[in-house]
């Protein structure tokens, strides 16, 4: 029988590339990884966490290989409202983003002992950075 086993990675789709991987860079210390055979790195860029897994998938708009001409983003992929990172390190992602001046919210529920920071990256997409037991 198929099952998931996790969520592999997620695929932004931005005209910003360079500025989209500063702030994973900067705020969640994803790292850029080598792309894939055939991804062009001016097109894709694939943001890997501290284990090497690739978590982050930046794109220009239709483009994913380096041969794939540059087409207008897609309108039919759904509405994404957030990403939910599991994370450690609560206070000091607090200063973090206190350092990189960023606007977000809280939400503690003290009941399943999680708090949730939420915070927008460069395109709009929602990141909920969940911390268990901080």
């Amino acid at each position: 029988m198929p099952t998931v086993k996790a969520l592999d990675h997620v695929n932004i789709q931005t005209t910003e590339l360079a500025l989209t991987a500063r702030f994973f860079e900067q705020l969640l210390e994803l790292a850029p990884g080598e792309p894939f055979p055939g991804a062009g790195t001016d097109r894709v860029i694939w943001l890997r966490d501290a284990m090497g897994h690739p978590l982050i998938h930046l794109t220009l708009p239709g483009a994913t290989f380096a041969e794939d001409a540059v087409r207008p983003a897609r309108s039919d992929t759904g509405a994404l409202h957030h990403v939910a990172f599991e994370c450690e390190g609560h206070a000091a992602m607090l200063a973090r983003f206190a350092q990189l001046g960023l606007d977000w919210r809280a939400r503690d529920i003290p009941a399943i002992g999680l708090r949730q920071l939420f915070v927008s990256e460069p395109n709009g997409t929602l990141l909920e950075l969940n911390f268990r037991g901080q």
